[in-house]
């Protein structure tokens, strides 16, 4: 077996393949898998949870169910866990590279630019996270005066496309960690292993339970 092989395997073996539903990785409610292929070559990489509407629902539960105490977690603490989660996807290029070549066929060189752009978002948002601010003027008739606050909006849905995995992973769950949203994130079927690497760095990095589940 080649580096380059061995490499792949280990790579793979450290994704998740369920459900991430309230901080745990768990099998489809009906059981079924899809296939992941390598693009390339049509080897099927790994067999991924494949959701139904119960599965969604239980997403959306917990994500409810965490939200408010979430959101009461001081913006300081949510902007350390992004640049905790920043500094493990930077430690972790060359896995997150290979592991979007493989499930795309994107050049080795492209996903590595993909990897320093996503990466960014998540240390961009760790600096917005406590600069969230709202403001203070007088109404129009000069009689009363107006205080303007800004409030986690969560439970989010994202819905991520094909062709760039992280980066448009993490320019979706950056700005709702950073805002004390939680989040159910359906990653596009064609390549859910970047996003299911993803969300095992960010629970790596510190976030609760239920804060993201990916379906």
């Amino acid at each position: 077996m080649t580096n380059t092989a061995r490499n792949e395997e280990e790579l793979l073996a450290s994704v998740p393949t369920g459900l991430l539903i309230d901080g745990e990785w768990r099998p489809a409610a009906s059981g079924k898998t899809f296939d992941v292929e390598d693009p390339a070559t049509g080897k099927v990489l790994l067999s991924i949870a494949d959701a139904g509407a119960e599965d969604g629902k239980a997403a959306l539960d917990a994500a409810a169910a965490a939200q408010e105490s979430w959101a009461k977690v001081p913006p300081r603490e949510r902007g350390e866990i992004l640049r905790r989660a920043f500094e493990l996807v930077t430690e972790r290029a060359e896995d997150f590279a290979l592991l979007m070549t493989m499930e795309m066929g994107k050049p080795l060189a492209e996903a590595r630019g993909e990897v320093t752009y996503g990466a960014e978002f998540l240390r961009w948002f760790s600096e917005e996270a406590v600069r969230i601010s709202g403001r203070y003027s007088v109404s129009p008739d000069g009689k009363d005066r107006l205080l303007v606050t800004k409030k986690p909006v969560g439970p989010c849905l994202l819905i991520t496309p094909w062709n760039f995995p992280l980066a448009m992973a993490t320019r979706k769950i950056a700005p709702a960690v950073a805002a004390g949203c939680t989040m159910v994130l359906k990653s596009a079927n064609l390549t859910p292993l970047t996003s299911q690497l993803f969300a095992a760095v960010m629970m790596a990095a510190g976030l609760p339970a239920g804060v993201l589940n990916v379906i």
